[in-house]
This record gives structure tokens, C-alpha cells and sequence, in this order.
């Protein structure tokens, strides 16, 4: 059975992609890099095999900051956040807030509360790690 793919896209508009619903996890991240790269208290991701995730829209407006197989893609123009590449490229971060339609998946806990915003609470039950999910807490 095929999922749906879901669309995304930048503020602006200039930068367009499709992905499956097809998330292999999700969660919050709490780390300074993605506190600054978002400009919020958390970045909500959802993470993925790279192949699953297509520009539709826009390849020359793209941002990179980082290597090819480790990095942050932003839209050139507005700056916004689409996705991070990580695991030595086989994966992205879907920022969650640049998806257009709803995926299944949820965020399933809080990473890197050890380096949380101290002028932020975590309200929900979800589990919450010191640092990776993998790390004991």
C-alpha cells in the first residue's frame, strides 16, 4: 500500500516539496541549533529516508547551511526553515511546521531538554530526553 504524499512549502511560497507519509519517528527538538534556526522554544520533526522527500518548487531558491550530508536547507528568499539532512544523508528532519497537510505521525517526546529554553515549560506527558532519544535521560 502506498501513502500519500504530503505537501510542504516555505513562507514565501518559493520553495515547494512533496514527501510521503511514510515517518519513521517524530519528536521535539529542544537544542540551541534548532531553538535559533526556527526562532521558537522547540523545533516539532518529523524524520524520514531522503528519498522520500521531493522538491516540487524552487531548487534554485534553497539555502544549504552545512555539508551535502549534514545540514540545514532553508528557502534562499525567506529563510525559512524546510528540512534538516542528518545520519550521514540517508535521512531529513521535516520542520513539521512547513508541511501544508496534516501527516499521520505525531511528535512521540522532547530531545535535548537538557539544553531547553529556560523561559519555556513542557506541559504534555510525552517522554523527555537529556540529550538524543538513544542517550539515557
Amino acid at each position: 500500500m502506498n501513502a500519500r504524499a504530503l505537501a510542504g512549502k516555505c513562507f514565501c511560497g518559493a520553495v515547494e516539496y512533496a514527501v510521503r507519509d511514510e515517518f519513521a519517528y517524530a519528536a521535539n527538538c529542544h537544542c540551541s541549533n534548532c531553538r535559533r534556526t526556527t526562532g521558537s522554544a522547540f523545533k516539532p520533526f518529523a524524520g524520514i529516508e531522503r528519498d522520500k522527500l521531493k522538491l516540487t518548487k524552487g531548487e534554485g531558491d534553497l539555502m544549504i547551511h552545512g555539508e551535502a550530508l549534514n545540514n540545514d536547507t532553508h528557502c534562499r528568499r525567506c529563510g525559512s526553515l524546510l528540512y534538516s539532512v542528518v545520519r550521514a544523508g540517508a535521512y531529513v528532519h521535516v520542520a513539521m511546521g512547513t508541511l501544508v497537510d496534516d501527516p499521520t505521525i505525531r511528535p512521540a517526546m522532547h530531545i535535548f531538554v537538557g539544553s531547553k529554553a529556560p523561559w519555556f515549560t513542557i506541559t504534555d506527558d510525552l517522554p523527555q530526553f537529556e540529550g538524543h532519544a538513544t542517550a539515557r535521560s
